[in-house]
């Protein structure tokens, strides 16, 4: 997607060779234009395979994911990093390390937000180490449902997580791939 890499481009903010900061249109700020076209895209790209359900985790996953749904005309489930008092115990549960956070969070979704039948979409909106994603491919296997794809906004391909879902036999579609982020410029793969 063209747009989304100018937006980077002009946007991101280079804060090492490992991390890029899309606060402005992705991770604290949303530009909802640039957010629903990135959801038509995930939507045309997933339109032939009968996706029921689409998946992510909170936060930041969210918007992306609400505009995929929207497009499908299929419910959102996010997976929550916190417990409140409400939720299910007798949820999903994975737990997973956050590259960006630099913690170990639990991630989960309740049993009744995801049915064998389901035929699940993933969305998300950065892949590093695919710590969540292997959470969320855990929790999909566990309910019974099965995973069509993974949707990401952003791939960081010097980074080993894309890669090692796509070794499991998961389509990964990312609408850009970043090859490197070396001497703080963003060069797309």
């Amino acid at each position: 997607m063209e747009i989304l890499k100018q937006k980077i481009v002009e946007q991101g903010v280079v804060v090492s060779d490992q991390v890029l900061k899309l606060d402005a249109i992705l991770n604290h700020q949303i530009d909802p234009e640039l957010t629903m076209e990135m959801g038509r895209e995930f939507a045309r790209r997933f339109e032939a395979e009968g996706i029921t359900r689409i998946v992510t985790v909170e936060s930041s996953g969210i918007p992306v994911a609400f505009a995929t749904a929207v497009h499908m005309g299929v419910p959102l489930v996010f997976a929550r990093r916190k417990k409140t008092l409400l939720a299910d115990p007798d949820a999903y549960c994975e737990r997973v390390p956050s590259f960006t956070k630099g913690i170990v969070t639990d991630i989960m979704v309740s049993r009744e937000f995801i049915d064998p039948k389901d035929r699940i979409l993933f969305i998300d909106d950065i892949i590093a180490n695919g710590d969540a994603a292997k959470g969320i491919i855990k929790i999909v296997e566990r309910s019974g449902a099965s995973l069509a794809g993974f949707g990401v906004v952003v791939e960081k391909c010097f980074q080993s997580g894309a890669s090692a879902i796509r070794e499991q036999g998961i389509r990964v579609e990312s609408l850009v791939k970043i090859e490197s982020l070396k001497d703080g410029f963003v060069k797309f793969a």
